[in-house]
C-alpha cells in the first residue's frame, strides 16, 4: 500500500491551524489540514469578534504577511468600531464583529481553493516521532499519514471538558467531540497543564426588549483590515449593537450560588484568563461593585442568536436563567444555548524556540491555545509564525524571527516562550516597549521587510511594493515642502487654525503641531493642491510625521539595546558557570534562552547576572 505523504501536517483547523496551512500552501508545499468531524473550520465558539486593543494591530500584521484573518473578517463583518479613538493613535485599535457562519464559510472557501492544501476530516490518535523531521500521524479508522513536519493547533480540544454547573461533558466546544490528552497523543512532549476558558449563554433575539437598551452603531470611519479591500467598503448589512448592565440583584443571585459555581467549588482545576473574567469572577473579585457592562452582539444577520459579551459563566442552567433575567432588557429573555467553561491541556511554551518549534523535537511545532494563549488573533499570529518557519526549514532556508521592536507578532512570540505561563496570555499594547512605532496605520512599513523575505509574488506583494513607493514620495514631500510668509499664506494659517506662522515652516513641522490632527491637516493640504493619494498611505505618513521626534529618540535607544539583545548566548555554558547564582542557573537551564533579549525577560534573573553575561558576551 502506498504511503500518504505530505510536506507538513497541521492538526486542528481553528484560527491557528488555518493560518499555518494557508502560509504553507502559499509557499508551494503540500500540507494536510486535519480537523475533527463536525467541527467548523475557523469556528468562533466564543465572542463573534476580531480585533481589539493590541489585537487589531496583530490582525493588520498578519494581513501584511499574507494571512487570512483580515480578509475573511472584512468579508463577514457586520459591525465596526475603533477602540480608544479619543486617545493617541498608538493605542487606537479596530474591532470588528463578524457573522460567524460567514466567517467559517469564507475560511473554508479559500483553503479549498488552494491546490496545495488537503483538508482531512479525522481524529488524530497518535503522533509518532520516527526520526528527525519525520512523523507518522495515526488517525481513527483511517490509514496513517506521514510528514516532514507537524504543527499542533488543537485549541481547546486536547482532553477538553465542558462544565455547566455540576454537569460535565467531554468536548472541545459545545456539541463537538474532544481529543485525547496531550500525553497520550504525543508522548514525547512532557509537562502539560490545564487551562480554562468560558463563554456566556446565547439569547434569542426576539425575546429581548431592545427599547430599554443603549444603541451602539457600526462606525463608518473604521477602516477594513485587508489591504486589498477599499478602506471603508462594507460587504454586508451593518447591524446595531446594544449595551445594558448588571445590577445589584444580578450579582446577589450569583453570589448566593457560589457553592454551585464549578470555578469556586473545586470542580474546575484549570486556570482561567485574568483579562477575560467570568461573571462569577467579577462577583467575587469585586464584592462592592454590582454594575458591569453587558454588550449584546448579534452572531449574524440571519440568526436569532445574540452574544451577551461580559457575562461568561459556568453556573447551573437554572441560575443562568435567573441572573440573566434580572438584567434590564433581558427580563423575558429565552436562552438558546447555556454558557459553559471548558478545561483543556496546554504545553509548557518555554520548550519552544522563536520559530515555535519544540527545542527537543525537530520538526514539531505548536501554535494557538495549546501554547497557553487566549484569543483568535493571538492564535492566528502563532499559526502564521509556525507555518512560515516549518516551510522555511523544509526549504532549507533561514528561519523568520519577528522582532518585538517592530511588530506585535514579535512581542507575542517572545513573551510566551520566555516564561512558563501560569494563566492564559492575552496581548495588549502595554506589552510593547515600542508602541508609539508599532501602530495599525504603519503596518506595511513595519512588515514589508518580513513579507519580502518569503519571496512570494502575489497581489498583496505587488500592492506593498506600490504602497512603499507612494509612502516614501509623500514622506519626502512633507519634509521638503515649505510655506513662506506672504499675505495669502498668513490668511490661510489663520483661517485653518494652523497657529502662528513666522517666515518659513515645512509641512512636516506643521503636522507635528500639538493642537492639530495630522491626518486631517495633511488631507486638507493635499486636497487644496488637488493631489489624490490613497487614504491609508496619507494616514500613515501623517501620523509618522507627528510622532517622528519621539520615534527617532526611541529608535536610538532601542538600537543600542537591540545590539545587546541580539547577542547569541550559549545557555549550556551559562548553566555551568559558577559565577552565576545557582537560582539563576536553574532558570537558564529550564528556559534555554537563545539570546540576551530572552535572558533578560526570564522572571527571577538578577541584574548582576545580566551585567555579568553582557560583559562576557560583548
Amino acid at each position: 500500500m502506498k504511503k500518504t505523504e505530505f510536506d507538513i501536517v497541521v492538526i486542528g483547523a481553528g484560527h491557528a491551524g488555518i493560518e499555518a496551512a494557508w502560509m504553507i500552501g502559499n509557499m508551494e508545499l503540500k500540507v494536510a489540514l486535519i480537523t475533527l468531524p463536525n467541527v467548523l473550520i475557523a469556528e468562533t465558539p466564543c465572542n463573534p469578534a476580531i480585533g481589539g486593543v493590541g489585537k487589531g494591530q496583530l490582525v493588520k500584521e498578519i494581513d501584511a504577511m499574507g494571512g487570512l484573518i483580515g480578509k475573511i473578517t472584512d468579508l463577514s463583518a457586520i459591525h465596526f468600531k475603533v477602540l480608544n479613538e479619543s486617545k493617541g493613535y498608538a493605542v487606537q485599535s479596530t474591532r470588528v464583529q463578524v457573522d460567524k457562519e460567514l466567517y467559517s464559510k469564507f475560511a473554508e472557501k479559500y483553503l479549498r481553493e488552494n491546490k496545495n492544501i488537503s483538508i482531512i476530516n479525522g481524529k488524530v490518535l497518535k503522533i509518532n516521532f520516527l526520526a528527525q523531521n519525520s512523523f507518522e500521524i495515526q488517525l481513527k479508522n483511517e490509514n496513517p499519514i506521514y510528514s516532514k513536519a507537524t504543527i499542533m493547533c488543537t485549541g481547546t480540544f486536547l482532553n477538553g471538558k465542558l462544565h455547566i454547573g455540576a454537569e460535565q461533558i467531554e468536548g472541545g466546544v459545545f456539541g463537538c467531540d474532544n481529543s485525547d490528552s496531550l500525553i497520550n497523543i504525543c508522548p514525547v512532549v512532557e509537562n502539560s497543564k490545564r487551562f480554562k476558558t468560558g463563554t456566556p449563554a446565547r439569547i434569542k433575539k426576539s425575546s429581548i426588549n431592545w427599547q430599554k437598551l443603549q444603541k451602539q452603531i457600526s462606525e463608518p470611519n473604521a477602516q477594513n483590515f485587508h489591504y486589498l479591500h477599499k478602506d471603508f467598503e462594507r460587504f454586508n448589512q451593518q447591524i446595531t449593537c446594544y449595551l445594558t448592565r448588571t445590577n445589584q440583584k444580578t450579582m446577589e443571585i450569583i453570589r448566593k450560588n457560589k457553592h454551585l459555581a464549578p470555578l469556586y467549588n473545586g470542580q474546575i482545576q484549570g486556570v482561567g484568563p485574568r483579562y477575560c473574567p467570568s461573571i462569577e469572577d467579577k462577583a467575587f473579585r469585586y464584592p462592592d461593585r454590582n454594575e458591569h457592562h453587558v454588550f449584546l452582539e448579534m452572531e449574524g444577520n440571519d440568526t436569532e442568536s445574540v452574544y451577551p459579551n461580559g457575562i461568561s459563566t459556568s453556573l447551573p442552567k437554572e441560575v443562568q436563567n435567573e441572573f440573566i433575567r434580572s438584567i434590564v432588557g433581558l427580563e423575558d429573555s429565552q436562552i438558546l444555548k447555556y454558557g459553559y467553561a471548558v478545561e483543556y491541556d496546554v504545553i509548557d511554551p518555554t520548550k519552544l524556540n522563536q520559530c515555535l518549534e519544540h527545542k527537543n523535537i525537530q520538526g514539531l511545532y505548536f501554535a494557538g491555545q495549546i501554547n497557553g494563549t487566549s484569543g483568535y488573533e493571538e492564535a492566528s499570529a502563532q499559526g502564521v509564525t509556525a507555518g512560515i518557519n516549518a516551510s522555511l526549514k523544509i526549504l532549507d532556508r533561514d528561519p523568520m524571527i519577528f522582532s518585538r521592536n517592530n511588530c506585535y507578532i514579535g512581542v507575542l512570540i517572545e513573551d510566551i516562550i520566555t516564561n512558563e505561563r501560569d494563566e492564559p496570555y492575552r496581548l495588549f499594547t502595554a506589552r510593547a516597549e515600542n508602541r508609539l512605532f508599532i501602530r495599525e496605520d504603519n503596518t506595511i512599513n513595519r512588515m514589508y521587510q518580513y513579507r519580502k523575505k518569503l519571496k512570494i509574488n502575489q497581489p498583496i506583494d505587488q500592492y506593498q511594493e506600490s504602497y512603499m513607493n507612494c509612502y516614501n514620495l509623500l514622506d519626502e514631500f512633507a519634509e521638503k515642502y515649505f510655506y513662506k510668509t506672504n499675505d495669502s499664506i498668513n490668511n490661510k494659517f489663520k483661517n485653518n487654525n494652523y497657529g502662528i506662522f513666522d517666515a518659513r515652516i515645512s509641512l512636516s513641522e506643521l503636522l507635528k503641531r500639538a493642537h492639530l490632527d495630522p491626518v486631517k491637516t495633511l488631507l486638507n493640504e493635499l486636497n487644496e493642491k488637488k493631489v489624490k493619494i490613497e487614504y491609508k498611505i496619507l494616514k500613515a505618513v501623517a501620523i509618522s510625521q507627528k510622532y517622528k521626534g519621539y520615534i527617532d529618540k526611541a529608535n536610538n535607544e532601542f538600537e543600542n539595546l537591540s545590539k545587546l539583545d541580539a547577542i547569541k548566548i550559549n545557555w549550556e555554558i551559562l548553566g555551568k558557570n559558577e559565577r552565576i547564582s545557582n537560582e539563576c542557573r536553574q532558570r537558564i537551564i529550564k528556559i534555554k534562552p537563545e539570546n540576551f533579549s530572552q535572558l533578560r525577560r526570564i522572571n527571577g534573573i538578577r541584574p548582576a547576572t545580566l551585567a555579568y553575561v553582557a560583559t562576557i558576551c560583548s
